[in-house]
């Protein structure tokens, strides 16, 4: 086995490790399952790299993205290491190289995504060639990603048990929880050796700004670092087509990338960045994950990043060379509901879904932090710090105000709302708004209503987002994003301690643009996204598309009308007489959430019809009189056609009900006058 120092310097041309790479590179070579934690721009390929050159066999690497693994089998090739990658976005001819190298036993790092985990042949083939150790490159993406946009990533772990071979997972942001989950799903629990390294890029400028014209923003912030390499993330491709237009009609040069984009502009994308100078890239975080371009000097988000480990991870791209770089996150309430909206939709356990909005609840906090972002933000993930005096609210602090008493306001109208209301129902019962709802349930009653009338709505909303913030309360994902209290805010709600928040956040609530308007409301947002979540798993499930089970439309009326019964639900436009029989109590479920009682077929095609109630009247009459007026006689009663029959044609005397097929004489002599008697008051 050669030494790691040797290769470090004859392989990758450095005379020293960086701090803290010489003792994960000594862990992994020596064959232990090893999770390091390094800040971006710390090396962390070469510590999975320098030791695949050490260790006989092929070290397997797993990694998220195309665009990554092009970048590091490149700079491997240049260094002379014999590497190269499995996917989807390969020429015939490449993959045939690759795939020569393998079995002419000369390759070393073979990088692959997830996904080919579960393609046949894949297990069989690592055998073949010898595969002595997985690298888990962007090891977050396990916990971030597995439980829905990447279900392959799941596979690692059981990949690492059948090949008998070390394990060692590489990233730069995890707090604990994700640590954890990392230990989990990797290594079942047993704890590998972990290297935790600083999470600080002091070098980095930290700044955050309400939208305000979101397309005028960024061509500002581009101007003003006009030359400057940089990226701009957008949450979608429409948005980083139409932004790499505008900044090119502004002179900059830009282009965009997205994952739907056909895989040869990808590359010609990819190559472009690596080489020219000055470029603005617009995508989608499916681009920059792990790329490895020194002089990137600013980093945009257009929108919200979903978490503070998104976040962190994207601008890490600026700024690797150590030289000062620059931040800006855009952030607005439309982004804060899609983000919202992103959880309640996923597949996710609920306990998860909950973690998330969490984590999303840590994001809002950073956006509108009453001091020092750089201590927020390592604070998130453990770290204690001084302030920076490199982000915008260390350039300049931002307005406070004492919010004990509008904070208890708003906990107090959770409280005695039974947490089961969102921010829209909640700011009417403290505004005073006597809506049908807040009749229907006697809000109006309460002590907190109307007792916030000195805010406005717009300022309400920015009140509860801050709260958020905080992490005082989160949306409960099994009551469809009702507003729950956490331990922290029991304190204040209590009297024990006070709470700042951000004035200027406040004021500008009152002026700001109004948010575009969604499909429902933002009190049914939550439900709409746990029907769509349902629908998926459904159309998944039966390999359909999602609106083949119900279309958006059907949904929406769901999440406005709320129906808790069949009959209710066969009122929803869209659910014909089929979808009910095969989906009308799962979507009940999802609403009501309890379990719809059985109903009988025979019942179930009369649902939604005035003959429905009709016939459960009847039935319920025909159970009265089973046994007689006295409960003394023989049993006798009426099959469910026949009283189908009855509530359909509904008969108005002894004679006609007695004609009616299944009745006879005997029957109507036992159930005829309250059988009647229903029609009457029917």
């Amino acid at each position: 086995m050669q030494e790691p120092s040797d290769l470090l310097a004859s392989v990758f041309g450095f005379s020293e490790f960086r701090a803290g790479q010489a003792e994960i590179v000594a862990a992994v070579t020596a064959g232990q399952n090893t999770l390091a934690i390094m800040p971006t721009g710390g090396g962390k390929s070469l510590c999975f790299q320098l030791p695949a050159l050490c260790r006989d066999g092929v070290t397997v690497v797993i990694s998220p993205l195309i665009a990554l693994m092009r970048d590091q089998v490149r700079g491997l090739r240049e260094a002379g290491v014999n590497a190269g990658a499995l996917t989807s976005g390969n020429t015939d001819e490449e993959t045939e190289e690759v795939f020569a190298a393998l079995h002419a036993g000369e390759m070393k790092l073979l990088y692959m995504a997830p996904e080919r985990l579960a393609m046949g042949g894949t297990e069989r083939l690592l055998r073949q060639i010898g595969v002595s150790m997985i690298a888990v490159d962007e090891a977050h993406c396990v916990s971030q990603w597995g439980h829905d946009f990447r279900p392959d990533y799941l596979r690692i772990g059981d990949l690492r048990r059948s090949l008998g071979v070390p394990l060692a997972a590489f990233t730069a942001t995890a707090d604990a929880e994700t640590r954890d989950e990392i230990v989990t799903r990797l290594f079942d629990g047993r704890a590998p050796t972990v290297f935790l390294g600083g999470f600080d890029r002091p070098n980095i400028h930290l700044a955050f700004a309400p939208k305000d014209g979101p397309r005028k923003q960024i061509l500002a912030y581009a101007a003003a670092r006009r030359g400057q390499s940089g990226i701009v993330y957008c949450s979608s491709r429409a948005k980083t087509e139409d932004l790499a237009t505008a900044l090119r009609a502004d002179g900059h040069t830009a282009c965009h990338y997205h994952g739907a984009m056909d895989p040869v502009e990808r590359r010609i994308v990819e190559g472009r960045f690596s080489q020219e100078d000055g470029l603005i890239v617009t995508a989608t975080v499916a681009f920059g994950m792990g790329v490895d371009k020194p002089d990137i000097r600013w980093v945009a988000h257009a929108d919200l990043p979903k978490s503070i480990e998104s976040y962190y991870q994207e601008i890490g791209r600026a700024g690797r060379d150590g030289a000062p770089a620059e931040t800006l996150t855009l952030y607005g309430p439309d982004d804060i509901r899609l983000r919202r909206t992103q959880i309640d939709e996923g597949l996710a356990p609920n306990d998860r879904k909950s973690a998330d909005h969490g984590r999303l609840n840590a994001l809002l906090g950073l956006a509108e932090a009453l001091g020092c972002r750089r201590q927020v933000l390592l604070g998130y993930f453990g770290e204690t710090a001084e302030p920076c005096n490199n982000c915008d609210l260390c350039d300049k602090p931002p307005e406070v105000f004492d919010a004990t008493t509008a904070v208890r306001m708003g906990l107090s109208a959770i409280l005695r709302t039974g947490e089961y209301f969102g921010a829209g129902h909640l700011i009417d019962v403290v505004l005073g708004n006597a809506t049908d709802k807040v009749r229907q349930r006697g809000h109006d009653s309460l002590p907190t209503f109307g007792v916030g009338k000195d805010w406005t709505r717009p300022q309400w909303q920015a009140i509860f987002r801050q709260m958020m913030g905080r992490d005082l309360i989160r949306p409960d994902p099994e009551r469809h994003g009702a507003l729950r209290m956490t331990e922290d805010a029991r304190p204040i709600l209590r009297g024990e301690a006070g709470i700042s928040l951000r004035s200027d956040v406040v004021k500008a609530a009152q002026t700001a643009r109004p948010a575009v308007k969604a499909m429902v409301s933002d009190e049914d947002a939550p439900l709409l996204s746990a029907l769509k979540a349902k629908r998926r798993a459904l159309a998944e499930a039966g390999r359909v598309p999602a609106y083949v089970i119900f279309t958006d439309r059907t949904l929406v009326e769901m999440a406005e009308r709320r129906p808790a019964t069949l009959d209710q639900m066969a009122g929803i436009g869209g659910v014909g007489a089929k979808k009910l029989e095969r989906y009308g109590a799962i979507f009940l479920e999802v609403i009501t959430g309890a379990a719809t009682p059985q109903m009988h077929p025979t019942r179930r095609k009369m649902a939604g019809r005035d003959a429905g109630a009709l016939f459960d009247r009847l039935l319920a009459a025909q159970q009265d009189l089973s046994r007689g007026p006295d409960g003394i006689d023989k049993p006798m009663s009426c099959t469910p056609s026949t009283l189908r029959q009855i509530a359909e044609r509904r008969p108005a005397s002894l004679d006609a009900l007695e004609r009616i097929t299944g009745m006879g004489t005997q029957r109507a002599e036992r159930f005829g006058a309250a059988f009647l008697d229903v029609l009457a008051t029917g």
